[in-house]
C-alpha cells in the first residue's frame, strides 16, 4: 500500500484527534476536529465500542500518521527501540523525533512534517555543511542543520504568516539565518507527542 494522498482532515477525524497535518490552514480553525465534525463515512457517529485490539491499533495509527511513515518503516523504528537500553515506548518516540524531517518541522522551517520531508528530498537542507536528502536521516547531538543560502528567499515567502509552536528546548534555532542545532536528545517532558499518544498501548500492540 502506498502513502496516503487523500484529504488529511479525514485522518484526524477518523482517529479523533487533531494531528496538525494541515499546517498553516490549521491556524485558520479549518480542522474538522475543532469544528466538531464526526468521523468520516456513513456510520461515523454510530461506530460500536472499540475492542482492546482496536484501541491499541488506533494509538499506533495516530503515531504513524503523525510522523507520516509507512507501516514497514514504522515497525523498523519499534524494533530498533526494543534493542535500546531504557523504556521502549520513550525510545521509540525519541527515534522518530530525531529524524531530519521532523527536526526541520520542529525548528519551524516547515509548516508540516510532509512539507519538511519534501524540502529534504529536494536538497534544500544541509547537515554540518553537507547536503542531506534523506528525510529519515538520524541526527546526533551537536549536529548543525541549515537551509541552503540560495533557498532563503523561498523559505521566507513560504513561512510568511506562519506561527506554529515554539521550538522545543532540545533544539537551538536562529530563525534569522535559518540555522539550528541539536543540543541534546529529547526527553519525555520535552516531546509534546506524549500529550495525546499512549505509547504503552503501541508497545502492547506490537508485543501481542
Amino acid at each position: 500500500m502506498g502513502r496516503y494522498i487523500g484529504p488529511t482532515d479525514r485522518i484526524s477525524r477518523a482517529l479523533g484527534v487533531n494531528l496538525n497535518l494541515k499546517g498553516k490552514r490549521n491556524e485558520a480553525g479549518k480542522c474538522g476536529i475543532t469544528k466538531g465534525r464526526a468521523r468520516p463515512g456513513q456510520h461515523g457517529q454510530s461506530r460500536p465500542k472499540l475492542s482492546e485490539y482496536g484501541i491499541r491499533l488506533k494509538e499506533k495509527q495516530k503515531l504513524r500518521f503523525l510522523y507520516g511513515l509507512y507501516e514497514k518503516q514504522f515497525k523498523r523504528y519499534y524494533d530498533k527501540a526494543t534493542r535500546m537500553q531504557g523504556v521502549t515506548g520513550e525510545n521509540f518516540v525519541q527515534l522518530l523525533e530525531m529524524r531530519l524531517d521532523n527536526v526541520i518541522y520542529r525548528m519551524k522551517f516547515a509548516t508540516t512534517r510532509a512539507q519538511a520531508r519534501q524540502y529534504v528530498g529536494h536538497g534544500h537542507i544541509l547537515v554540518d555543511g553537507k547536503k542531506v536528502n534523506i528525510p529519515s536521516y538520524q541526527l546526533k547531538v551537536g549536529q548543525v542543520i541549515t537551509i541552503k543560502a540560495s533557498s532563503h528567499e523561498f523559505f521566507k515567502k513560504e513561512l510568511e504568516g506562519f506561527n506554529g509552536t515554539p521550538a522545543p528546548t532540545w533544539l537551538s534555532v536562529n530563525e534569522d539565518i535559518f540555522s539550528g542545532s541539536v543540543l541534546s536528545k529529547p526527553i519525555r517532558s520535552e516531546i509534546d507527542t506524549f500529550n495525546f499518544i499512549k505509547e504503552n498501548l503501541i508497545v502492547e500492540f506490537y508485543s501481542r
